[in-house]
């Protein structure tokens, strides 16, 4: 899949650990989207996501598919789709579980305003 906008797919361990890598050195607030193909709610957040992205550039958006990168999922605990994790400086800050707009633009802002 090319990249959705602003949202950089993962699809290797490699390219995770480098875009991951990528996030720790800039002072950005980085979202990870835990995601599946077959998952309809991910589906539904998905341009909804890509719009925030096109919106706020100082934003890092990755997404990860749980079935390509299943080591990358249990890693970091994700159990539901979509899971969206919340990273500064390459520490885990925040979590939103489900396909929740709101809830993931509140936290968003609350984050960004923090920065």
């Amino acid at each position: 899949m090319a990249e959705e906008g602003q949202v950089i797919s993962c699809h290797t361990i490699e390219s995770w650990t480098e875009q991951l890598q990528k996030c720790n050195d800039s002072k950005k607030l980085v979202v990870v989207d835990f995601t599946a193909s077959w998952c309809g709610p991910c589906r539904f957040i998905t341009p909804i996501l890509v719009e925030m992205a096109k919106k706020l550039t100082d934003v890092t958006f990755l997404k990860v598919d749980v079935d390509e990168l299943k080591s990358v999922a249990e890693d970091w605990a994700v159990e539901a789709m979509p899971t969206f994790v919340f990273l500064k400086e390459g520490k885990i800050i925040d979590r939103v579980v489900g396909a929740k707009k709101e809830e993931l633009q509140q936290t968003i802002s609350k984050h960004m305003a923090a920065a």
